[in-house]
């Protein structure tokens, strides 16, 4: 059996990072983990080859090759997917298909022959038995959520590594936390499960033994779900993996009452962790409650903020705006929290109700929802009625965007971020593709862009007051121009 797996291009979005890509001459952000994971489940006798779209394209000789297409992908992947889903047919090439978004909105996609949804490690093998006696069937579905120790490492060896900026690994799935816009619980359930710690090194070893060295993302939904097998377990083998070696960063996702536990910010540093991605939403303490983000009420969130930044951890932030209980205000507000702490990769973006979650049961109830969201996060768009006058709340939404991303208050962002952040385990070596990167910058950024100024004013400040922090705050002043180039192109 020749299988194609295949997975859809991604729009230029917010976390496309396409803009900023050019100047580490890489092609791809992250590579497709889900993918390269049910390459492993697949039977091995079985050839498999891997066409990343957002890498090269899939040929009229991928398809000739294949028995069958395997496809995964997001809601914001919907568009290049059916146009692959439509050549496949066109090509006469049975198609399979998993992963978030066929998970939500399957009846979108008529041509798909085969739906294997939610966790593979539970619908894959039906449907694999099903094809070996001659009679799948088009619809595999379950609600169990399956023990991950037993989820094989992901075959690495498919991933042209050389075109990705970073690699991802998975610890664990669900988040106990049950957010009304989020429909993580609904996909993973509320109970976190983890993968071993000697699973975990097995699979970054896989990847250094093929010459990794960069950085690599925890996918992780709340990374410090069950805290207690991190700290005690996970956390541990990564500080002693981590010896000897250089580079290979990890950021991840997290709540916000990360800020309560020093030891295990402690232990993440240590583990070379540089980086958070948190929902921090809103600093409006009613919409947090509407939206049930109870683990972000009934405290200071920017005082949090200070506090994960000061362990050394970066703490990059999603924002919404248009909630129910927002007023006029909300912009300003969102505004001035986002410069106060400091969160200089801030992804802004307007409330949109995804299939399967508790705000999208309740608007559908209440005849709110418009069509089905685009999954841009920030793009500007929703796809509900909101409480506020929709233009009010357009125009608030691309003052945010505009302001934040201005040259001006975005460089004094990083400054404010930089003067808190605590010293990284994890260095970044001074070899060629940084240097090469550093020079790109000084031409795009420093002489021919329209914060020139502010450009070489970071780099002397940030010289003269964190010189270790140099490479962090090119690195920051390229993120910059990507979220820049973008906003300028989908926010008008």
């Amino acid at each position: 059996m020749n299988v194609l797996l295949v997975y859809p291009r991604f729009p230029d979005t917010f976390w496309s990072f396409k803009h900023a890509l050019r100047f580490i001459r890489k092609t791809a952000a992250l590579p497709p983990l889900g993918l390269v994971t049910i390459a492993a489940m697949l039977p091995p006798e079985w050839h498999k080859r891997l066409v990343d779209v957002n890498i090269r394209e899939l040929t009229d000789a991928d398809l000739a090759w294949a028995d069958y297409v395997f496809i995964s992908a997001m809601i914001v992947q919907r568009e290049s997917a059916q146009e692959i889903i439509a050549r496949c047919k066109q090509a006469g090439r049975p198609v399979v298909a998993g992963g978030p978004m066929f998970t939500a909105e399957p009846e979108l996609f008529p041509d798909v022959d085969h739906f294997v949804l939610n966790e593979a490690e539970v619908t894959l093998p039906r449907f694999l038995a099903d094809l070996a006696r001659g009679a799948p069937e088009r619809m595999y579905r379950s609600h169990e959520f399956p023990d991950i120790e037993r989820t094989p490492a992901p075959m690495w060896e498919l991933l042209q590594l050389d075109h990705y900026a970073s690699m991802s690994v998975q610890y664990s799935r669900g988040c106990p936390y049950n957010c009304d816009f989020c429909n993580i619980t609904t996909l993973f359930g509320h109970r976190p499960r983890v993968k071993s710690a000697p699973q975990m090194i097995n699979e970054l070893e896989g990847l250094y033994r093929l010459g990794w060295r960069g950085p690599i993302f925890f996918v992780d939904d709340n990374l410090i779900g069950n805290k207690r097998r991190l700290k005690q377990e996970l956390l541990p083998a990564l500080i002693e993996w981590r010896r000897g070696k250089v580079n290979m960063a990890f950021n991840t996702e997290a709540s916000i009452n990360l800020a309560d536990d020093p030891q295990l910010m402690e232990l993440m540093v240590q583990a070379g962790f540089t980086t958070v991605f948190i929902g921090i939403e809103t600093p409006d303490s009613e919409s947090l409650a509407e939206a049930n983000k109870r683990q972000n009420t009934r405290r200071d969130l920017a005082a949090d903020i200070r506090r994960i930044q000061r362990a050394g951890l970066q703490v990059q932030g999603g924002f919404i705006i248009g909630f129910d209980n927002d007023t006029p205000s909300i912009f300003q507000r969102q505004i001035d929290f986002i410069q106060r702490t400091g969160v200089v990769t801030a992804m802004v973006g307007l409330l949109n109700a995804l299939p399967g979650t508790r705000l999208y049961e309740r608007l559908r109830q209440e005849g709110r929802l418009l069509t089905q969201t685009t999954g841009d996060n920030s793009d500007g768009t929703t796809n509900i009625v909101p409480m506020m006058d929709p233009e009010v709340l357009r125009e608030g939404y691309r003052a945010v965007v505009r302001y934040i991303y201005a040259p001006r208050p975005y460089y004094e962002r990083v400054k404010t971020f930089l003067r808190e952040y605590g010293q990284p385990v994890s260095k970044v070596p001074l070899d060629r593709e940084y240097l090469m990167a550093f020079f790109r910058a000084a031409w795009r950024l420093g002489l021919l862009g329209a914060e020139r100024v502010e450009y070489w004013r970071l780099l002397l400040w940030t010289a003269l007051r964190r010189p270790r922090l140099v490479p962090m705050a090119v690195t920051l002043a390229i993120y910059g121009y990507h979220f820049r180039t973008v906003s300028q192109l989908n926010v008008r």
